[in-house]
């Protein structure tokens, strides 16, 4: 029998998120400083059994059905570029919550074709990877190979992998969901005609410090430009904001992604953990994790 591979499916952070300007295409070209979390999915592999998936651990409930889940969409994507893919029984052990701007599931189908690679003898940079991971979501192909990187485009191009510090960090979710699409629309609503006149341009990433304490302070100067969009719908996540940069380990506070999940970056793994204990005093009822941010 073939022995069982697994695979982590790490949280995706985005420290810094602009929003460039609208493509031709519709979409929005956006530059975002991706990290990601020791908090994690695990995901397992039994090659040689039929395709099909099982959902564990303690936010299963919130995957939906296993047959709409972008871990069977990625495999069935991958199979569609290559004939006879070895396929086989995936089981997804759920940590990361759902539409939480942590790219959790983008993340759990890329760790879906890291273990169909491994399975099949692929490398990574198999550009049938590749093509499989932008056909199923944006933020798939920075999970594919999860080290800190610039994302531009609409998440399809990607920078070399970058040498970052690893930042202690705690991320707080409301416990409320968002969806990107209304999380784009509220802000294409809400922009400003000085915004919209004129696309920003892109930051080079030797921009960005590899010393912790300049790391902090460039990040200070960066935004998630969809942070006011996401309040105007989730109100919670500004109270979530606040929480956090009103308590003293806090060095700085920031959504990620689309929300509704925020961060608060600290000196140290001690005040982090600090950090996650008072806010659980104060708010029982909200996912909250100390972590380190940095590569998988």
């Amino acid at each position: 029998m073939t022995a069982t591979l697994t695979a982590f499916a790490p949280a995706k952070v985005n420290l810094t998120l602009r929003v460039l300007g609208r493509r031709a295409d519709g979409l929005h070209g956006l530059e975002s400083l991706v990290v990601f979390a020791e908090v994690a999915d695990n995901l397992s592999l039994e090659p040689g059994r039929s395709l099909g998936l099982d959902l564990k651990g303690p936010l299963r409930g919130a995957c939906g059905e296993p047959a709409d889940n972008l871990v069977l969409k990625a495999a069935r994507a991958l199979a569609a570029r290559i004939p006879k893919l070895r396929l086989g029984h995936f089981t997804l052990f759920k940590r990361i919550p759902v539409a939480a701007g942590l790219g959790g599931g983008s993340a759990d189908a890329a760790a879906a074709l890291r273990l169909l690679a491994k399975a099949n003898k692929l490398t990574l940079d198999d550009r049938r990877l590749r093509e499989a991971a932008e056909e199923i979501g944006a933020d798939v192909p920075v999970c594919l190979n999860p080290h800190p990187r610039i994302m531009r485009g609409a998440g399809e191009v990607l920078s070399g992998p970058l040498e970052l510090p690893r930042l202690a960090a705690v991320l707080v979710n409301p416990g409320a969901a968002l969806a990107t699409k209304n999380v784009f629309a509220a802000f294409d609503a809400n922009q400003s005609k000085a915004q919209s006149s004129a696309p920003l341009k892109a930051n080079p990433e030797n921009n960005i410090p590899t010393e912790r304490d300049a790391l902090l302070a460039h990040l200070a100067q960066e935004v998630n430009d969809l942070e006011a969009a996401a309040i105007s719908l989730q109100p919670a996540i500004g109270k979530v904001l606040a929480a956090l940069r009103a308590l003293p380990q806090c060095r700085l506070a920031r959504m990620s992604g689309s929300g509704a999940t925020c961060f608060a970056l600290c000196d140290s793994a001690a005040a982090a953990k600090t950090l996650a204990h008072s806010l659980r005093a104060r708010h029982p009822k909200w996912w909250i994790k100390a972590t380190a941010l940095g590569a998988a």
